[in-house]
């Protein structure tokens, strides 16, 4: 009996500790998220319109397809798309967990198991890019006007996240996709629930000295800056 009383009083313990935890998680989460860095940068005069976009949980970094400083066709080519269409004029990069990229085109497909090696960082990574032909700025679409030295900075965060094989090359992975101009390829990282892919968002953002949160793992976090 007093084993039993023993084992219990270790799983209630264990089962305070996790909630304990999880409850700090959300509090830091959202009270950090606000906190803002870059908040005095001005995008006056600046030549290179960049987007974030959101689907209501997930954040891009929408990016020209081609100007004088990077020409990203030559690398996430067109026919890697269903559509094949050229006829566009904008690519959005999206980071994330490849398990859950691949495995969970709905919310209603998502696995336990999925989610936890998500959320402790047990899943490799996947890189997200769709073609636009046109970006349409309302709530989840914010434009961010940038200077060339920024949109550098950026270029650089991009590509360093991406997986190349032995050429030097990023990796496409053949056959998935979500619609007619989207596509997916390895990428660098991983997944966990303090990195998120609003968080790799955050980081571009800081990266090219734009308005983002000191940290977040939503894309609350971003947009708030941007209201």
């Amino acid at each position: 009996m007093q084993s039993v009383k023993n084992s219990l009083k270790i799983i209630g313990w264990n089962l305070l500790g996790i909630i304990s935890f999880f409850i700090l998680y959300i509090i830091s989460a959202l009270s950090i998220s606000m906190i803002s860095v870059n908040s005095d940068v001005s995008q006056k005069d600046k030549p290179i319109e960049i987007f974030i976009l959101s689907n209501g949980v997930h954040t891009d970094i929408v990016v020209p397809i081609k100007n004088e400083i990077k020409d990203w066709s030559k690398e996430i080519r067109f026919h890697q798309t269903k559509s094949k269409d050229s006829l566009v004029n904008y690519l959005a990069f999206g980071w994330g967990d490849k398990g859950f990229y691949l495995n969970t085109s709905e919310w209603s497909d998502l696995k336990a198991i999925t989610a936890f090696n998500a959320a402790f960082g047990l899943s490799s990574s996947a890189m997200h890019t769709t073609f636009y032909k046109k970006m349409n700025e309302n709530a989840s679409c914010k434009k961010i006007k940038i200077s060339s030295q920024e949109y550098q900075k950026l270029i650089t965060y991009i590509s360093e996240s991406f997986k190349l094989d032995s050429d030097q090359n990023v990796q496409w992975i053949s056959g998935n996709s979500y619609g007619n101009r989207d596509a997916f390829y390895e990428a660098n990282g991983s997944y966990n629930l303090f990195f998120t892919c609003n968080t790799w968002a955050n980081n571009a953002l800081k990266t090219a000295n734009q308005k983002a949160s000191l940290w977040t793992v939503t894309d609350t976090g971003i947009f708030c800056q941007y209201q």
